[in-house]
C-alpha cells in the first residue's frame, strides 16, 4: 500500500518523460561542453589555442553554458525536494542546534562539495530560501570553493599530510568564523526581496503538502527555476565575460613578479591580486606552482589561491543579483580578512 502511495500516479507519466528527456540532454550537453567549446574555438574560428584571443574565447564558450546549466539543474533539483520538506522544521532544527554546530556542519558540506565560487550559489540561494540562518549558508558558501580535491591532493603530494591537512582546517576554520561574523552583525536586511518573496510564495500554496501530485511538483521546480535563473543569466555572462578576459590576457609572469617577493606585504597583495580573477582550484594551480618556483613563500600562494576561488570577481557579480552591495562588501572584507592570517599562518609555520 505504501509503495503505490509513492509510485507516480498515471497522469504524471508525461511529467516524467518530459523532465527524464531534459535531464539526459542535460548530462549530454554538460560532459560535452569541453569538445564543443574547443571546436568552435580551435577549429571553426581556427584561432591559436596559444593565442590570448583563443584562451579568453575558449574559456568564455565553455563557462557560460557550464554555469548556466549547474545553475538551472541544481535550483530545479532543490526546489523539487523543498515540496517534500517542511523547510521551517528544517530551520528549526538548525536554530535549535545553534550557530556554532551550524556553521560547522555547512562548512563541512561545503568541504565535500566540489563546486566552484560561481556553482555554490544555486545551493546558497535555496538555503536562504529555505530558511536557513544567513551566517550558516554563508560557512557553506565560503568553504565549498577554497575546499577542493585537486589542491588537496597537490598538497599531499608536494608538501605531506601535515600541510594537507592544515589546508583542510584553515579551510574550515575560516567558512566557520566567517560565517559566525556575518550571522552576528544580522545582515538579512541586505538580501534581496525576490529572495524571501519566493519563499513566502512556496509556502502561502503549501509546497510541502503530501497531496501535491508530481506534475505540480516539478512545476513548482520549472518555474523557480525561470524565475531565479531569468534575473540572474545576465550577470552569469557578464561575470564570466570578464574572468575569460583576465584569463587570457594577464600574464603569469606580472603575477610571479610581484608575488615572488618574500615581503611582509605579499599576502595581502596576493589576496588583492586574486580577488578579480577567476578559476577553479584546478585552473589555478599551474599560476601557483609558478609562484613557488619563482620563491614565493607558501603561505602567499595559498592565499592567492583561496582569494581566485572563494572571492572571485565573476562570483561577486553573480551574487549582486541576490545581495546587496552593502552585503557583499561585508563579506568580501571578512573572508579576505580570514584569508591574509591563513596565508600568514602558513607562512610562519611551513
Amino acid at each position: 500500500m505504501r509503495l503505490s502511495k509513492l509510485a507516480p500516479a498515471r497522469d504524471d507519466r508525461p511529467a516524467f518523460l518530459i523532465v527524464g528527456l531534459l535531464a539526459v540532454v542535460w548530462i549530454i550537453l554538460y560532459n560535452n561542453l569541453q569538445g564543443i567549446a574547443d571546436w568552435l574555438t580551435f577549429t571553426l574560428l581556427g584561432l591559436s589555442r596559444d593565442s590570448a584571443v583563443g584562451q579568453s574565447l575558449n574559456f568564455f564558450i565553455y563557462d557560460v553554458p557550464k554555469l548556466l546549466l549547474l545553475l538551472s539543474g541544481m535550483i530545479f533539483l532543490i526546489t523539487l525536494v523543498q515540496t517534500f520538506i517542511d523547510t521551517e522544521r528544517v530551520r528549526a532544527i538548525v536554530e535549535k542546534r545553534g550557530e556554532g554546530v551550524g556553521n560547522v556542519m555547512a562548512a563541512v558540506f561545503g568541504a565535500i562539495t566540489p563546486f566552484c565560487s560561481c556553482s555554490s550559489v544555486p545551493l546558497f540561494i535555496g538555503f536562504v530560501q529555505a530558511g536557513i540562518p544567513l551566517g550558516i549558508t554563508f560557512s557553506f558558501l565560503i568553504t565549498s570553493p577554497i575546499m577542493n580535491e585537486v589542491a588537496f591532493v597537490m598538497l599531499l603530494g608536494l608538501f605531506g599530510w601535515q600541510v594537507a591537512l592544515l589546508y583542510l582546517a584553515s579551510g574550515i576554520v575560516i567558512g566557520v568564523i566567517a560565517g559566525l561574523v556575518l550571522g552576528r552583525l544580522k545582515l538579512e536586511r541586505y538580501v534581496e526581496p525576490f529572495v524571501y518573496d519566493i519563499r513566502a510564495k512556496r509556502t502561502q500554496q503549501g509546497l510541502v503538502q503530501a497531496k501535491l501530485t508530481w506534475t505540480e511538483r516539478f512545476e513548482q521546480a520549472a518555474q523557480a527555476t525561470r524565475d531565479i535563473v531569468g534575473k540572474v543569466w545576465l550577470f552569469v555572462i557578464i561575470g564570466i565575460g570578464i574572468g575569460a578576459v583576465i584569463h587570457g590576457f594577464v600574464p603569469e609572469d606580472a603575477l610571479t613578479g610581484i608575488m615572488g617577493e618574500g615581503a611582509w606585504w605579499s599576502v595581502p597583495a596576493a589576496v588583492l591580486l586574486g580577488i578579480p580573477l577567476y578559476s577553479n582550484a584546478a585552473g589555478v594551480i599551474p599560476v601557483v606552482s609558478a609562484l613557488l618556483g619563482k620563491g614565493a613563500a607558501l603561505g602567499t600562494a595559498l592565499a592567492f589561491m583561496m582569494a581566485v576561488v572563494a572571492l572571485s570577481l565573476p562570483e561577486m557579480i553573480i551574487l549582486r543579483k541576490v545581495l546587496k552591495p552593502q552585503l557583499i562588501a561585508v563579506f568580501v572584507g571578512v573572508v579576505a580578512v580570514g584569508i591574509i592570517v591563513t596565508g600568514y599562518l602558513f607562512n610562519l609555520v611551513v
